[in-house]
């Protein structure tokens, strides 16, 4: 190895000996020093490229107003108020449907879900399904999977029961969970006496509160992809709870009575409810935080919609619950914790919807987007940056019955204003959401030319989903019979 021109001159005896030998050893620390810098910065420089692993907590009608965080209540959910104190806590975010299975295909393909075929919930019994997911839409999971992730779902599917739309044919490694729309019982597991639960493609009968079995099976997985840092991981953790049935453990009720021993009883089971699914989030932030994955982590935490008020739910200060265009079922919690970029503690204003988790998690995995999304990336306002202008957001629900007839309603938001229906054979009713955010003086009489103007960019949504059947194409073979 050539010598370095310092260490030419010390050996040709221009320095006394002993200066020879110190000044070659502060030349060697030097070099030494500059070769470790440039290593911890190359080392860190890899860190901080490094992609994040991803965990999607998608609970199912849980309302606004059940996580407290939002504002004093009744109830109490410490787990996911913690979480949104160590990140961001979205202040006006809204679900692409007030029901189940849109909200969830929308969230999974980045498209309002009229355009991948699904405006309403997939039903188990068929004669009242109002969905088929499009097999030929990329999931989020079958991009992640493009990104080297290992990509698994834990909990409700509710996107189909059968090929080409289970979770494992739709890009999840792994499926651990319920494959139909609600549960009859969360003990039993069943709807209408069949059973959905599955590892995979295999029956299973597993014993225990639905809710902990989800939060035992996520925490499982946890502590094996802990053992495999070298592979991120996208978990899709979908909770049954709190939709309906109501069915908290007792000694969760019991906890409730002796706190609140006045509170309404059905309202009492549902705080008891929520709680007790706090806590089992709860279980699942511990776990990330034990095995050490927390720091490298996105936790988003959401609802597929609002709360039911039927059963006891609360959506408050927004008017309303599930299956309404009001706010009350359309407005979500929604929480981001990323302790590597997203800073603790911080509140974000931004109208965006559920299903903009899509490009923003392809975007942070490194992975390009298709030009075919509705969605756009939040990613943004996770380093602290702006978004781009306002766009118009669009709602869509089918549904069956005398009220619904099979068809269509739907509500579009422009700016400061709402056009909206909440049947099909309704008129439209117009709101001011800047001057009347609780929704309470219908303008659409005295406000006609904007009724019109966003009826007709709801009218060209209307045909961009009717390209996109929504039931399963029926065989040339069965329509000759």
């Amino acid at each position: 190895m050539p010598s370095s021109p310092v260490s030419t001159r010390i050996s040709r005896g221009r320095y006394p000996v002993g200066l020879r030998h110190r000044i070659a050893t502060l030349v060697l620390i030097m070099i030494v020093s500059e070769r470790s810098f440039v290593s911890l910065e190359q080392a860190h420089s890899a860190e901080q490229s490094r992609v994040p692993n991803i965990v999607i907590i998608l609970t199912d009608d849980h309302g606004y107003g059940d996580v407290s965080t939002y504002h004093a209540s009744d109830v109490r959910t410490p787990q996911i108020d913690r979480l949104a104190a160590d990140g961001m806590l979205f202040t006006n975010m809204r679900s692409t449907c007030t029901v189940c299975s849109p909200a969830r295909a929308a969230l999974l393909t980045g498209r309002f879900p009229d355009r991948v075929g699904v405006p309403g919930v997939i039903r188990t019994e068929k004669e009242n399904s109002w969905g088929y997911l499009d097999p030929t839409v990329p999931t989020l999971a079958d991009e992640l999977r493009k990104a080297s992730y290992h990509t698994a779902i834990i909990g409700k599917w509710h996107l189909g029961l059968e090929s080409p739309n289970t979770p494992n044919e739709r890009g999840f490694d792994l499926f651990h969970g319920f494959l139909g729309d609600m549960m009859d019982s969360y003990s039993s597991h069943l709807r209408h006496g069949n059973n959905y639960m599955r590892h995979n493609g295999e029956v299973i009968t597993p014993v225990g509160h639905a809710t902990e079995l989800f939060t035992n099976w996520a925490c499982e997985y946890l502590r094996e992809r802990a053992d495999l840092k070298e592979q991120p991981f996208f978990l899709y953790l979908a909770y049954n709870a709190p939709h309906f049935p109501i069915e908290p453990p007792a000694e969760w009720l019991e906890r409730v009575k002796q706190r609140l021993p006045n509170l309404d009883e059905k309202r009492m089971k549902n705080v008891a409810f929520v709680e007790h699914l706090d806590h089992n989030i709860g279980r699942v932030l511990s776990v990330l935080r034990e095995t050490q994955l927390a720091q490298q982590t996105l936790v988003v935490f959401t609802s597929d919609n609002g709360g039911s008020l039927p059963h006891g739910q609360n959506n408050d200060p927004w008017r309303d619950g599930k299956q309404s265009h009001y706010d009350g079922g359309l407005r979500v919690p929604f929480v981001a914790s990323w302790p590597e970029t997203i800073k603790s503690g911080t509140r974000c204003d931004y109208a965006g919807l559920t299903f903009d988790l899509f490009p923003t998690l392809l975007e942070l995995a490194g992975q390009p987007r298709s030009t075919d999304l509705d969605a756009i990336s939040l990613a943004p306002l996770f380093r602290g940056e702006t978004m781009p202008a306002a766009r118009d957001l669009y709602f869509v629900r089918r549904e069956g019955g005398p009220e619904y007839g099979g068809k269509s309603y739907e509500a579009l938001i422009r700016g400061d204003w709402k056009l909206m229906q909440n049947t099909p054979f309704s008129p439209y009713e117009l709101y001011n959401l800047k001057d009347d955010p609780y929704e309470k003086i219908n303008l659409a009489a005295a406000n006609k030319k904007v009724v019109n103007d966003l009826s007709v960019s709801l009218r060209r949504h209307i045909q961009r989903g009717g390209s996109v059947p929504w039931h399963k194409p029926i065989s040339d073979a069965a329509s000759a019979r």
